[in-house]
């Protein structure tokens, strides 16, 4: 596991930088603690910092070229079937200096080409230099575990594992994309490829890149298809699940260094700890996270998981002087990011680096297998879509007097009102209206209308729109799935765990995310994994082999934050000092009055605005972070 950067110089006689490269190489110390490497020629400059996982001796240093130092390469990942990809490459002739799955992609690309990450099984973000050809290949995983951002100037062509190092170069503006900034207000998260910087783009999951002669190639590799069903019995459909389940596991335990897991005491995580405790010589090590409130502590589901399996178990108490760490995590995420639970995530990782380098996570069950209540929502829209236009309207209304009479169960209650807001709404609109952290128009009614002018509202619907054509007409479960693990997951859920693990130097695998796992849950069909309003079925039916009843009955917890209270309370001060100040009410973005009226209806209980203030305070963090001064360190409050 590393992070990565490096600079293309196609268009000037200018030498590389040398010093640019150590400053990058600075930024991502925390990503490989181990050892620094670079390659450095007239126009082309890689940087590696190592975190080492495998292969521990010297021969495992980044960059690594092939034999003739025709090709180098700097990669941050792991290649889970770099041992059968490395025999089936010396039967073709290729030899291997050293036992790294580095070396491996290297004689991949020697005999495959750029589109040699397609034989790869594992999470990676490599750059690799074709100095023959004089071009610069850039690729990312299937379901974008690890990052990749890139940029190019009227010079250089630049790429790193996070925002920060390409500002170290004097040619990358910072100005804010305003489309970006928009969809951060309705998203929690910037979708790729934009970026909240101007000029500056995500590389998507799945796809790699060419540049050469000054021209840049992008290209798909690989995608998910639902389309193509497997037509078999409930027991051959689990017999299958179980033994993907248990290599996917299997594979991920490939490590020279300790390695644990987190565990929450949910399904996924759960299931990921018993098959490591089936495969495993000694105790797994896990590791929860509790909070004192009540409603958000899942700790005892954790504790019963962890008696079961006698693992060696951690606990790390999260309370509000949480906030504490905050301008830390703006700094390491280096765009606004919104997402209140990356902050235990943070905390889980630091507590868990204490004791493993690796640890394994439940991560992409729900998007994989149909474990939000948003699936079960998204069948009762799509019947509700078949009642006559001319019906809707009475039926909206038998349901919101429902609604407003409480005459529905909670979880019934939630899904009704889903209804009432999403039913008339198009597929790629509803989308963006399932958790908005503003509504478009209460978007459009907090930003200033010269800036809200400026926008251009497709570019963030431009995305989702592609994603949809491809998918085609399936059904609306596998469509919300499949929408989810090109946009929500990559961009929200792993940008969190990468982030908060790599800052504490920890490596996170998540066997939900093995790509043949994931094509496996695409051929099941929807009443697989929803039946009913039973979600994930399929996997608790395969799990009862392993999992207590109680751990598989119960509801779905997700990773709640407090944060409500929390900004009521105790973070009460910090919240008004520092959305109030003049300096964020005169940045020109928003209406200072509506930023007014959203603390004062929040402090005074009259609206709950948790996660609208938390993403206004997290962009005024970034701002003072990244605009108001060049920080090369976090910022203090």
């Amino acid at each position: 596991m590393c992070g990565i950067a490096g600079i293309f110089h196609y268009n000037t006689e200018r030498a590389v930088d040398e010093s640019l490269l150590h400053r990058m190489a600075k930024l991502i110390q925390h990503r490989g603690p181990d050892d620094d490497g670079f390659y450095i020629t007239e126009k082309v400059g890689l940087v590696q910092r190592r975190l080492a996982i495998i292969d521990l001796s010297p021969s495992g240093h980044q960059p690594m070229s092939n034999e003739d130092g025709s090709i180098w390469i700097t990669f941050n990942g792991e290649i889970y079937n770099y041992q059968e990809l490395r025999r089936e490459l010396e039967q073709r002739g290729h030899r291997f200096a050293s036992r790294s799955d580095t070396e491996t992609i290297i004689h991949a690309y020697e005999e495959w080409g750029a589109s040699c990450c397609t034989k790869l099984r594992g999470m990676f973000a490599y750059a690799l230099w074709d100095e023959k050809q004089q071009a610069l290949i850039l690729a990312r995983d299937r379901l974008g575990k690890k990052p990749l951002v890139y940029t190019q100037t009227s010079s250089a062509f630049l790429f790193g594992s996070e925002l920060r190092v390409l500002l170290q170069h004097s040619e990358v503006q910072r100005e804010v994309d305003l489309n970006a900034l928009y969809a951060y207000l309705l998203l929690f998260y910037i979708p790729s490829p934009l970026t909240i910087f101007k000029g500056i783009a995500k590389l998507p999951p799945a796809h790699y890149l060419v540049f050469r002669n000054g021209e840049t190639h992008l290209e798909r590799y690989w995608r998910v298809d639902y389309s193509h069903k497997w037509v078999a019995s409930e027991e051959e459909y689990s017999e299958r699940l179980w033994e993907l389940l248990q290599e996917a596991v299997r594979i991920r335990l490939m490590s020279e260094v300790p390695l644990g897991a987190f565990l929450s005491g949910g399904i996924d995580s759960s299931a990921v700890v018993g098959v490591m405790s089936r495969l495993m010589n000694e105790p797994v090590k896990t590791f929860s996270i509790r909070y004192e409130e009540s409603g958000f502590d899942e700790t005892p589901y954790a504790r019963q998981i962890a008696h079961l399996f006698q693992t060696e178990h951690h606990e790390f108490t999260v309370r509000p002087k949480a906030i504490e760490v905050l301008p830390r995590l703006v700094w390491h995420y280096g765009e606004p990011f919104a997402d209140a639970s990356a902050l235990p995530t943070y905390y889980v990782s630091e507590m868990t680096r204490q004791y493993v380098t690796v640890a394994l996570s439940g991560d992409a069950g729900d998007e994989t297998f149909a474990g939000y209540r948003r699936y079960q929502a998204a069948y009762l829209i799509a019947l509700y879509q078949r009642v006559p236009k001319a019906l809707r309207y009475w039926v909206q209304g038998i349901l919101v007097e429902m609604i407003g009479k409480r005459l529905l169960p909670a979880h019934l209650y939630y899904l009704i009102k889903i209804i009432t807001e999403r039913g008339d709404l198009s597929a790629a609109e509803g989308y963006f209206h399932r958790t908005p952290v503003f509504s478009a128009g209460m978007a459009a009614a907090l930003l200033e209308p010269q800036v809200f002018d400026q926008i251009d509202r497709r570019v963030v619907t431009a995305r989702l729109e592609q994603h949809l054509a491809e998918f085609g007409n399936g059904n609306v479960l596998d469509r919300e799935l499949f929408l989810d693990l090109m946009c929500y997951l990559p961009d929200d859920i792993l940008v969190k765990v990468d982030i908060a693990s790599m800052a504490n130097s920890l490596e996170v695998r998540a066997p939900f995310l093995d790509h043949l796992l994931v094509e496996f849950a695409a051929s099941l069909p929807p009443e697989m994994k929803r039946k009913n309003l039973t979600t994930k079925y399929i996997l608790k039916q395969t799990l009862r082999r392993l999992l207590p009843a109680e751990i598989l009955s119960r509801p779905k917890h997700g990773f709640s934050v407090p944060i409500s209270r929390w900004l009521r309370e105790e973070l009460k001060v910090p919240l008004v000092n520092l959305l109030l100040d003049q300096r964020s009410l005169q940045r020109g973005y928003f209406k200072p009055q509506t930023i007014r009226t959203l603390i004062d209806e929040h402090l005074q209980g009259k609206m709950d605005h948790g996660d609208r203030l938390w993403a206004l305070l997290n962009l005024e963090l970034w701002q003072r972070t990244y605009m108001d001064v060049v920080a090369e360190t976090p910022i203090s409050w």
